[in-house]
Formats: structure tokens, sequence, C-alpha cells
């Protein structure tokens, strides 16, 4: 009898491993960023929560640029199933249509909005309706949209000389990707585009004299430092940028409803938790580019600033014109802007007020408190 009740638990044990095995559920993803980036840890993150927040019923393989296809391929092969799924940024796919650039959150700094702001549009401005709308409708791809990756705001760039003002980068050759490099041309800028794991060979080549990536920890490790030694920041061209996760539309739809919901949430956990980290991580490098590598940081001329925000209202009033989805987006941005941003201006004091009383730009020491 004891032999049988023993056979009879290891049996069970057995039949529940085979149904929980059978559960699980394994999607093959692949990133457009290589393994050394922080960014790829943004998607690594959001793989391991998914494994352990599921127990298991869940897995994402998080795989690295050009695993399975090359790093700006990845949205067709999720469409057609050649993946499971992606970890991107829509500005990569500005060549398919133009609205693309608007999901990221846009060149401009979208009217103001800082990255919170732009998340708040996403969710609850009707971001993320849209960006499924596009990419399901208007370019017919059989994929699901979800915000990610909060890699914003974005440097000026990198050059191989100082840059004092708007004439001095005309005719430079410089890596740019999505509208923004279409904005930089118009202003008299050479662009080329290319994924970020070709930059520093081509800089070192002196295929460009210029690039922009991302800035702080990114560029550090990319090793912009040991190329170029004169970074310019801040940039307005990705003031707020956001990345995504694209799931095949069939795996989305084959997903368990409590899975589709997991899976939301800890991107949006992913989110708020990798931000954190970077901007720590972001002063971090900025201290080891200084310090120890000699680079000269520097602040970004006001007129080239302004100039783009200029040159980027023309082009996007241009492209809403003959680009009825564009119009709808951006007219959505601004809609929420117009909201939030006055209210947040006045509810707010500038980043600069405080800051510059603990922690002054000149070096100048904080005003000691009075006494009672």
């Amino acid at each position: 009898m004891r032999h049988f009740v023993r056979s009879a638990v290891a049996l069970a044990a057995a039949a529940a491993f085979s149904a929980g095995a059978q559960a699980q559920t394994s999607l093959k993803m692949q990133a457009t960023w290589p393994a050394s980036l922080t960014l790829y840890e943004n998607f690594t993150y959001f793989a391991d929560r998914i494994n352990k927040t599921s127990g298991g019923q869940l897995k994402i393989e998080a795989m690295p640029a050009g695993q399975v296809v090359p790093a700006f391929e990845v949205l067709d092969a999720t469409h057609k199933k050649v993946l499971d799924g992606a970890h991107a940024w829509s500005g990569y796919w500005v060549g398919k249509n133009k609205t693309a650039i608007l999901f990221t959150g846009g060149p401009g700094g979208t009217f103001g909005m800082d990255m919170i702001d732009a998340l708040g549009w996403m969710h609850h401005g009707g971001g993320i309706d849209l960006a499924n709308e596009f990419f399901q409708k208007e370019l017919k791809l059989n994929v699901h949209w979800i915000p990610i990756l909060p890699s914003g705001p974005q440097a000026f760039g990198w050059f191989k000389r100082p840059i004092k003002n708007l004439a001095d980068f005309k005719g430079m050759k410089c890596r740019q990707t999505g509208m923004a490099a279409e904005v930089w041309q118009r202003m008299g800028m050479q662009t080329v585009n290319m994924p970020g794991g070709e930059i520093i060979p081509a800089a070192q080549r002196g295929v460009i004299d210029c690039a922009e990536w991302v800035g702080g920890v990114e560029d550090l490790r990319l090793g912009f430092q040991n190329v170029w030694k004169y970074h310019y920041t801040p940039g307005v061209h990705e003031n707020v940028t956001i990345g995504e996760v694209l799931v095949n539309g069939d795996v989305w739809r084959g997903l368990k409803p409590e899975h589709q919901e997991l899976m939301k949430s800890i991107a949006s956990e992913t989110f708020v938790i990798w931000w954190a980290k970077w901007q720590r991580q972001n002063a971090d490098a900025i201290k080891e580019l200084q310090e120890k590598h000699g680079v000269r940081i520097l602040r970004t001329p006001p007129d080239i600033l302004i100039a783009f925000l200029k040159t980027w209202d023309t082009i996007a009033a241009e492209e809403g014109a003959k680009n009825p989805f564009f119009k709808k987006v951006h007219d959505s941005q601004r809609a929420y802007a117009s909201l939030v941003v006055p209210a947040k201006r006045f509810m707010f004091p500038p980043y600069s007020f405080v800051a510059n009383y603990y922690f002054p730009e000149g070096g100048a020491k904080p005003a000691a408190a009075k006494k009672k």
C-alpha cells in the first residue's frame, strides 16, 4: 500500500509537471541594440521580470541585434513571424511612414512635454491606441505595440572639433537617424544613418565627422571618448524619446489575457525602474568621461536648438499637409500638451531653480540657512 501511495504521488507530480510544461509559452524576441548597451538591459530586465512574475509560464528569450536578423529588419521580421517580437525604436521606421517618429515622442520635445508627460499622452491621451492603429491599419503590419524604453533627453552629439554656432556644423558629415536626420539636413548638415554598433568604426575610419547616439552611459559604452573629445548637450531632437516592444499579432492574440496584461504591466514597470537607474548611470558616466577620459562636455549653442525647433515645426507642418495620419497624431500630442505643459509650468519650479541653489553652475556655495 505504501509503495502504491508513493507511486500515485509520483505520477501526480509528473502529470502536474507535464501540464505546466505544456502551459509554458516561450517567445523569441530580438533587439535593435548590441548587448553591450544599457538600452539592451532595458530589454533583459523586461524579459527577466516576465519570467519571474509569471512563475515561468511566460518566458521571453531576449536576443541582441543581429542574432536572427539585422537591427533595422526586426519590424518586418516580427510581422512575418520570423521573430515573435522585438525591442526597438519607431524612429527606425520613418522610411515606411514618417508618422512613426511621433511614437518616439518625436523631434522638438513634443511641444514642451517631458518624459512623464509624453508617457501620459501614451496612456491617457490615446497615444498607445494611435500607435496600434498606425502599425496595424496604416502600415498593415501584424504587430502589437507597447511603450517601454525612456532614453531621453538625449545629447546634441559628439564632434571632432568645437561647435560655437549654427554655421560651424554646416557641411559636416554626421551620423543621425529618424526624422531628426531630415531636420539636420535642411539645416545644412550631411547625415548618414547607421546602427549604433557601426558608429565608432565609421568615426575611426574618418567616414563621419560627428555623431549623435544617446549621451551619457550609452555613449561611454560605445567608446565615443576614444575617438572624439567634444561632447555637446542638451539636444531637442530627442528631448523625449521612447522605445517599444513589438509582438507579432498572432502571437499576441494567442497569449492568455492575463499574460497580455502582465506584459503591459511589466513594460510600465520597466519604463520607470530602468529610467531611474539610467539617470544615475548617466551621472556616473559624465563624471568618468570628464575626469578619466578628458572629454569636454559643453553646452549646445542656443541658436542651434532654436533653429532645430523652427525647422522641425516647418517639416511637421509640411508632412501633416500631405499625410492625414501624421496630422492626426501630431494634433493629438499638441492638444494633450496644451493642457499639461502650461499647468505643469505653473505648478513645478524650474529644475534649475533649486538645483542652482544647492549646486550652483558657477561653483559658488549655496546661501547659508539663517538661524532662528
